[in-house]
């Protein structure tokens, strides 16, 4: 099983928010997620547009999550690389 670390949708239209959630590879988009370690709320102001829990994330990270091209550039702006 392939586990990515990538958004799930929330909001409504033209009102979007995201939480950053482990899932598996090959489930829905909207999917059951593993775990839940993050939101992203793209509409706020800056600092309050991201909160994650970096416990978590570099704890997926080292059991081998990959994280999909626009987590990796918002865990990017929070300084959170995989060890």
């Amino acid at each position: 099983m392939s586990v990515r670390i990538r958004l799930k949708r929330f909001g409504t239209k033209k009102r979007p928010f995201f939480r950053i959630v482990v899932m598996d590879s090959r489930s829905a988009r909207d999917g059951k997620a593993l775990d839940e370690v993050g939101l992203y709320h793209p509409i706020e102001v800056e600092e309050k547009q991201l909160r994650v829990e970096e416990d978590k994330v570099r704890s997926w990270l080292d059991k081998g999550a990959v994280p999909s091209d626009t987590v990796k550039t918002l865990l990017n702006r929070m300084n959170i690389h995989r060890k």
